[in-house]
């Protein structure tokens, strides 16, 4: 995955409605280990990552780059949403295009967050580069995943067997006003 292209990094934290989306700090270290290493939060994701692995390998400042926002809830972060190029992709639909993910802790899970910081995060892509395609993967037995696709209006490309799995492959596009 690489860079966004011409994007103003950093923008100014997104606010929603219960939400913060901004840039991770060195506060977040813990949260991201712990996301990393959630059985739970990889059960379609291919496994969790060994704590001690992530302990010795992370740095002490999470990584800054274009497209990587930190979801944050009372001023603790939740989750993160990952907005990056898909140069190299394994379906060629997607091939250049922008892919959206997300992680979300456990405990946070069935409140609404993971659309409103999403939705968010799209809208901001949608300003930021006028017109650019997003794509999601996820396996179809992602029950929570395929919900949140259709509720952020991902349509579906196609569907494809990887990692022992059914994947859904689904598009983005903003809505732009008719001449």
């Amino acid at each position: 995955m690489t860079e966004l292209g011409p994007v103003a990094w950093p923008p100014a934290p997104i606010k929603t409605g219960r939400l913060v989306l901004r840039e991770p700090e060195d506060r977040d270290r813990a949260v991201f280990i712990e996301l990393l290493t959630s059985p739970e939060v990889h059960t379609y994701l291919g496994g969790p990552r060994p704590r001690d692995e992530l302990e010795r390998e992370m740095p002490e400042a999470p990584e800054r780059w274009p497209g990587s926002f930190v979801v944050d809830l009372g001023g603790s972060m939740v989750g993160q949403i990952l907005l990056r190029r898909a140069p190299g992709h394994r379906r060629p639909a997607a091939e250049g295009k922008v892919d959206l993910g997300y992680l979300f802790l456990p405990r946070v899970w069935g409140f609404g967050y993971a659309a409103e910081a999403c939705a968010a995060a799209l809208g901001w892509l949608a300003d930021a580069l006028p017109g650019e395609p997003v794509v999601l993967t996820t396996q179809t037995a992602n029950v929570g995943s395929m919900r949140l696709a259709a509720k952020l209006g991902f349509t579906e490309v196609e569907r494809f067997e990887a990692w022992g799995a059914e994947q859904w492959l689904g598009m983005w596009s903003p809505v732009t006003p008719s001449d």
